[in-house]
């Protein structure tokens, strides 16, 4: 299929889906964007006009059709501080910015480094980001009229039940346009969209940063737009991976981190607050029947119309609703499966599974409990590959099998004899790998110890890689690699 014929299947494959989807994620998008401008500090228009703009931008030049991108917390927590001491032209200035050093980021194909993001660490941030969205919930839940309970199950039934019947129409509309026709047809007093903030009444308008291009302002935003390109490509990247489990298809993770970029650009130029990809939207698009672009187009699309056009009646939606919405996803994200697995998969991966899900909990940052996840997978996988090397010794020859690196180089040293030393030791390592100047360190250290012993060492076997190495920074092969070390 050619590059053009793809993008046009990605678009028009799944016309009927695609809308029902897109029209269900706007709908749930309303007050999760004005609740992300309330963390930010900004007004509610800022929230769902980027929201807006990075659905649409992201569906036309996006790498991962299907996936909602839109204002999220996890960029938004990290506005406060820039919003707060220096206002909002600062951070439509910092949001310019976060888009270029991700389209920056495309070009220099960090994305690769998602590779060394583990399945156990991409279980943990799901099952994190289930809990936050079910917690994010419980402010609608406390100290409310007992009809919100009975609206929240009611909600609950609908979404789970009509689908035994029928698919026609995604379940999750139904049962918002249901418990809303019910709430203002009995004048049911409950909290609704419209207690959350003003919408917007008025179309967005383009405009540049109203500040002066000096190097102060850049000194200013840099900070801010590094943390927020690098949480927004993390999290983007990570959605992406799960969406591509979801539908058993592959995104495009290299296209993607432009898409971002231009997404956030697009936003700021409108007036918009930055984001990056949600899960959460996401699961709800996917579990509705969004496979292609048109999804997330329609979905920032009617996002638009809804708060401009149809803004008397999503005024009128009740929170219930929406809070049965947000349950189901979170049941929906949490991988239930991998509590049972806990007691059959490695202790190791179940550690670090843990880990990611408690740090992003307690600090409500997912880039926090991916690093923390993703350094003790380093740290583990290195503890297991150290154990994978063997030292026999076969008369005067020293037989090295395995990986010798920083973390396996005491057990190197361990595997010799510095005292009972014959005259001529070879080492072979034709079964071994030198990965780097700890293991060069190592093997200068055993060499340099048996010669001062009084034996005469040959080292064979080096693969090329490994003589390359030893070439450039072993010095038991230079000049005065004799001496004794100096005394420190």
């Amino acid at each position: 299929m050619t590059p053009l014929r793809l993008y046009r299947h990605e678009w028009f494959h799944n016309i009927r889906g695609d809308l029902m989807s897109g029209v269900l994620v706007a709908l749930a998008l309303i007050p999760e964007a004005i609740g992300f401008s309330a963390i930010a500090g900004v007004d509610p228009k800022l929230g769902l006009f980027g929201s807006f703009a990075i659905a649409c931008v992201s569906a036309v030049v996006g790498g991962r059709p299907g996936m909602i991108s839109a204002a999220t917390a996890a960029t938004a927590v990290l506005m406060v501080t820039l919003v707060k001491e220096h206002g909002l032209q600062y951070l439509f200035a910092a949001t310019i910015l976060m888009g270029v050093l991700q389209i920056g980021a495309g070009f220099l194909r960090l994305h690769r480094l998602m590779r060394f993001v583990s399945r156990s660490v991409i279980t943990g941030f799901v099952n994190a980001l289930a809990i936050l969205i079910f917690l994010a919930q419980l402010p609608e839940l406390i100290d409310v009229p007992p009809a919100t309970y009975a609206m929240v199950a009611a909600g609950l039934a609908i979404i789970y039940l009509l689908p035994l019947a029928t698919r026609t129409v995604p379940a999750p509309l139904i049962a918002i346009a249901a418990l809303t026709a019910v709430a203002w047809g009995f004048g049911m007093d409950l909290r609704t969209v419209g207690d959350l903030g003003e919408l917007p009444s008025s179309l967005p308008m383009l405009a540049l940063p109203d500040l002066p291009l000096t190097f102060e302002t850049l000194r200013i935003i840099f900070p801010f737009s590094l943390a927020l390109a690098a949480v927004g490509l993390l999290e983007s990247l990570l959605t992406t991976q799960i969406v591509d489990d979801m539908t058993e298809t592959q995104g495009d993770r290299h296209r993607e981190c432009f898409g971002q970029g231009a997404s956030n650009i697009a936003a700021a130029l409108i007036g918009g607050m930055g984001g990056c990809a949600m899960i959460g939207q996401s699961v709800i698009n996917v579990g509705a029947g969004g496979r292609g672009r048109l999804s997330t187009f329609v979905a920032g699309a009617f996002l638009l119309f809804l708060i401009l056009v149809l803004d008397d009646i999503v005024r009128i939606i009740p929170m219930a609703a929406l809070v049965a919405v947000m349950i189901m996803v979170s049941i929906g994200t949490f991988s239930w499966r991998s509590i049972l697995e806990l007691r059959s998969n490695p202790l190791p991966s179940s550690v670090v599974m843990l880990a990611t899900v408690v740090t992003v909990v307690a600090t409500h940052d997912l880039a926090k409990g991916v690093i923390v996840g993703v350094l003790l997978s380093g740290v583990f996988f290195a503890g297991k590959v150290s154990r994978l090397i063997s030292i026999t010794r076969e008369g005067d020859r020293y037989v090295v099998r395995g990986q010798v690196f920083f973390a396996s180089t005491e057990t190197f040293l361990r595997g010799f004899d510095f005292v009972e030393v014959p005259p001529q030791v070879t080492i072979d390592l034709h079964h071994a790998h030198l990965w780097d100047i700890s293991s060069i360190g190592a093997l200068d250290k055993a060499v340099l110890r048996l010669r001062r012993a009084g034996a005469e060492v040959t080292v064979e076997g080096l693969n090329e890689a490994s003589a390359t190495m030893v070439e450039r920074f072993a010095a038991h092969d230079k000049p005065m690699a004799e001496a004794p070390a100096a005394p420190h």
